[in-house]
């Protein structure tokens, strides 16, 4: 069986808190509801975890892999909490899978990986930390926000999903409002057109598309 010092054993334990303390700090900084505190204990706990799991069983048929893997299955379920519904729209889904890499960021360090996770933890808080505020400048040219009025009745959402289907838009959020007037709805979409889809095209064709009452465009 493999033996490991005193000191090594709360070396990694501390560096585990430490990188998971920087993911935590910038989703602190955004007030997400897994913080500070919470990525440290997950990058803590699959620390300990992978520890134990390396060096805590004497048996010669042990599997250092099968504790590893129920840290990665099970850390799905903290990330549900973390993912809320406001309306039609989701959150949380950024800061569900930054509690799932820095699972595997402590199992890294718990293994004595201690590049790869401090190299993962500096990739982690860059893209947290900066994309951001880069995506936007990026996807400029190709996003958009809609707001279209439609009749309420059966098969009209389903013909402007498959519109947008055909021409490979993907709608990366929705958002009903509630219309005055009960015959109609409304629905606030945010797109991401491909490279070959001009904005004046597909205003075209959604201003063709049967049902559809009114297209405005947000941004």
């Amino acid at each position: 069986m493999a033996t490991i010092g005193q000191w090594e054993i709360i070396l990694r334990l501390c560096l585990a808190a430490l990188l998971g303390g920087f993911i935590g700090l910038e989703r602190e900084s955004h007030r997400r509801p897994a913080g500070l505190r919470t990525h440290i204990l997950v990058c803590l706990g699959s620390a300990l975890v992978m520890l134990i799991s390396v060096y805590a069983f004497s048996s010669p048929n042990r599997d250092p892999a099968r504790l590893a893997a129920q840290v990665v299955s099970g850390i799905g379920f903290l990330g549900a909490g973390t993912i809320m519904r406001e309306g039609s729209t989701i959150k949380g889904l950024t800061t569900a899978a930054s509690l799932w890499v820095v699972s595997g960021i402590g199992l890294a360090a718990g293994s004595g990986f201690y590049l790869a996770a401090a190299f993962a933890t500096g990739l982690v808080v860059v893209i947290l930390g900066f994309m951001e505020s880069l995506e936007p400048k990026l996807l400029t040219a190709t996003s958009m926000e809609l707001r279209i009025t439609m009749d309420d009745r059966p098969g009209a959402v389903g013909r402007l999903g498959t519109l947008l289907g055909n021409l490979s838009v993907n709608i990366s959020a929705v958002e009903l409002e509630e219309s005055q007037d009960k015959t109609q709805a409304i629905a606030i979409l945010r797109l991401s057109l491909p490279p070959s889809l001009q904005r004046m095209q597909l205003l075209d064709q959604l201003s063709g598309l049967e049902g559809i009452n009114k297209v405005q465009v947000m941004d």
